[in-house]
């Protein structure tokens, strides 16, 4: 008899079947003497649409509301059917006898699995691995340790509830404010919540009013002292008189009154967990936050060389530390060659600061694996998403950074006042770099360092408590108050984490629960919900900038308050999490979701808002006649419809990948047909023909795919004997 493993992708499965010693390939599964390995290509199958529960629901009609199926249907999703068809054969051979789930450790990996298991009507028993790395070293040991089924279906009911409710909620919601206002308007638990933030913010930008604030700088023996207020050790004021009437009376001499030298230790960074890499790669690198997430994606199952990266957790289990040296030794290569061999040499200290078994849920930080790593087959994209991850491993793993810090603070005379303005200055001479090593100069520009901990260049030189120096310069400064930025991918998703300060009430017991679940969304959700909101066109990007529609402002006049707020994402997921433990049960969480969803349709009903485009223009739908509306898709601007049953959209202009000669950015191509032409920011124009046919004269250049492939016959040719064929053709010759 053989088992039955279910990995959740195709790559994750070869992996499997090679170190589980399969080798008869097919283009659904691969079978060994013990083993036969088969995959899904993520979600087989879904929950299904309104219209398999009715013919009522077909048509969009607010009288058919609420929709609450009794019975959930499962369907398979057409695209990946054949997939789903294969599983299904091997579920019913004869000669299987156990079932072993390898998706994605996590709630929604379990989801995949066990919905084809139902839909396919599986009675064999099951048995579950559980890994957050796709090694070979990884693999083995989790087969070692292969797991009940039953330990996981209290998961996997949570999983269902979680879908479940945000079908009964979202769908509901969305086609009720869709057939109240006849505008294609969507919201949902968490979309509508994220949404909310970012009006909140731009209110807050809107409303913000500058304030000048004033300071002063004295420069004396070299070193630049700043005015801090004596009795709040504030280093500037509103007050531009006072500050005026400082200046205007000062004399020429700074006393130092007191000089304090103290040795401190600044402490690496915390490890990352997704959230913490998508925010500082979108401060870094530009990239979306799922754009970070694809990168990972290949690093853990292409590449194998990172563990699982949806975590949410930047902390390790005590059992890994025995591991640390060997995967020290896999990422000794390239740029980290002497400080990960230097490391491995010694002695590595587990402590609290990166290892603590109560702060890890279902996956571990995400740190390098056991794999040896081959930085020359990875993208420039995928390197430097991996130089982040190695680096604050190396840096973790590192002693802390030790350095002096001096102060200095000195009292400036001031004519006619018994008062004298009090100066200080800070320096700080390193003694040990330690952790900052592994960044070498960029070491000061990270993001989460805490403010007492960042170096400061300014070299004091030895100065004596009553010492008199004389002013070189003193200068009044001034500036103004900035409003809090507008979010950016990396802002938004690092808010999602942690919205307790986007609560209309500050409740400390919700506050807690929005920290301990998470906030909104999960880390393996946020990225998709961001692109969600982009492609509905409820946000849009100028730049890196997020920033709310007018359809997005509107909806959010509309929708019940419940939907705006992310208290009602911290009681799913406590209730949620409760599921998963086994404390709670999913019916009677899901009896609670159906009575909210019927008020929840009842105040839409009984609303009195009104929806207006305020994007329309004179153009007129080729199809139903009416006038459409202009919006900024994700890949260019497009014409659509404004009758949601109509649907018909049309592109205006689309971004491209051919490059501007002028000033080398990325060109629109609008218009139609042999009407169709480039066009750049900087107001560059050509036609495509044009266009084309330059192309042609200058040549097709290599891509890179071309230079690997030249580079590998070189190096092919280059291990070749020197008697290649030609030579041996003529060393038979009879001269």
């Amino acid at each position: 008899m053989k088992q039955l493993v279910i990995a959740e992708k195709p790559s994750v499965a070869r992996d499997i079947a090679r170190v589980l010693k399969c080798k008869q390939k097919t283009n659904t599964y691969i079978e060994g003497d013990s083993y036969i390995v088969t995959w899904a290509l993520g979600h087989l199958v879904t929950l299904a649409d309104p219209e398999e529960y009715g013919a009522q629901y077909k048509t969009w009609d607010i009288n058919t509301l609420p929709m609450l199926p009794k019975e959930w249907k499962l369907v398979v999703i057409k695209q990946t059917s054949h997939q789903y068809r294969a599983i299904k054969e091997l579920l019913c051979r004869k000669d299987i006898s156990t079932v072993i789930i390898a998706t994605d450790a996590g709630r929604e990996g379990e989801l995949v699995a066990r919905w084809i298991l139902e839909k396919s009507g599986n009675r064999k028993p099951i048995l579950r691995l559980w890994i957050s790395s796709v090694t070979d070293k990884a693999i083995r040991d989790g087969f070692a340790h292969l797991k009940s089924g039953k330990e996981y279906e209290p998961l996997y009911h949570a999983a269902a509830a979680r879908a479940q409710s945000d079908w009964v909620v979202g769908i509901n919601a969305t086609r009720a404010l869709t057939c109240k206002y006849n505008a294609q308007l969507s919201c949902g638990r968490v979309q509508t919540p994220t949404l909310a933030m970012i009006a909140s913010r731009e209110e807050e930008i809107k409303k913000f009013t500058p304030q000048p604030y004033y300071g002063m700088k004295a420069l004396a023996k070299g070193v630049s002292f700043t005015w801090v207020e004596s009795h709040t050790n504030a280093a500037r004021t509103m007050d531009r008189t006072y500050i005026q009437k400082l200046y205007e009376h000062a004399g020429n001499y700074l006393t130092v009154t007191e000089v304090h030298k103290k040795a401190k230790k600044s402490f690496s960074p915390a490890l990352y967990d997704l959230t913490a890499l998508q925010r500082e790669a979108n401060l870094k690198f530009g990239f979306s936050a799922k754009e970070t997430l694809n990168i990972m994606q290949r690093l853990y199952e292409n590449h194998k060389v990172l563990t699982y990266p949806r975590t949410d957790s930047r902390y390790l289990t005590s059992d890994m530390t025995s591991t640390l040296k060997e995967r020290l030794h896999a990422c000794a290569a390239g740029p980290y060659r002497r400080i990960a061999g230097r490391l491995s040499m010694q002695e590595i200290k587990a402590n609290k600061s990166f290892v603590d078994n109560s702060k890890v849920s279902d996956h571990h930080a995400i740190i390098p694996t056991e794999q040896f790593v081959q930085l020359e087959h990875m993208t420039n994209e995928e390197r430097k998403i991996y130089d982040m991850v190695v680096r604050r491993f190396l840096a973790v793993l590192s002693p802390a950074c030790t350095y002096e810090e001096t102060s200095v603070k000195g009292q400036l005379d001031i004519q006619g006042q018994t008062d004298k303005a009090v100066f200080t200055a800070k320096g700080q001479h390193i003694l040990s770099l330690g952790w900052r090593e592994v960044y070498d100069t960029d070491a000061a520009d990270l993001e989460e360092e805490e403010e007492n901990s960042s170096i400061s260049s300014q070299s004091l030189p030895s100065v004596q408590e009553g010492e008199r120096l004389l002013l070189s310069s003193l200068t009044v400064t001034e500036g103004k108050t900035k409003p809090p930025a507008y979010f950016t991918e990396g802002t938004l998703i690092a808010a999602m984490e942690n919205p307790v300060k986007y609560l209309e009430q500050k409740n400390k017991t919700l506050a807690r629960t929005l920290d301990k679940t998470g906030g909104l969304g999960t880390v393996a959700t946020r990225a998709d919900i961001i692109e969600k909101l982009l492609s509905s066109f409820l946000m849009e990007k100028k730049g890196n900038e997020l920033h709310i529609t007018s359809k997005g402002k509107q909806l959010l006049s509309l929708v019940p308050e419940d939907l705006k707020s992310p208290k009602l994402t911290a009681q799913w997921e406590l209730r949620l999490q409760a599921i998963a433990e086994g404390k709670e049960s999913d019916r009677h969480f899901m009896r609670e979701i159906e009575g909210y969803t019927l008020s929840l349709i009842q105040e839409i009903k009984s609303a009195s808002g009104t929806f207006r485009h305020d994007n329309l223009t004179r153009t007129k739908c080729p199809n139903c006649g009416k006038y459409m509306l202009e919006v900024n898709g994700k890949h260019g601007r497009m014409l659509v419809c404004q009758d949601r049953e109509c649907g018909y959209r049309e592109t205006l202009s689309r971004l491209t990948n051919a490059r501007c000669p002028v000033c080398h950015k990325k060109m629109e191509l609008v218009g139609k047909a042999e009407g169709q032409r480039f066009v750049c920011s900087c107001g560059y124009k050509e036609k495509l023909s044009s266009f084309q046919e330059r192309k042609k004269k200058e040549g097709k250049s290599a891509t890179k795919k071309d230079v690997s492939a030249y580079l590998k016959k070189q190096k092919k040719e280059a291990q070749t004997p020197i008697n290649n064929a030609f030579a041996d053709a003529l060393s038979k010759l009879k001269l």
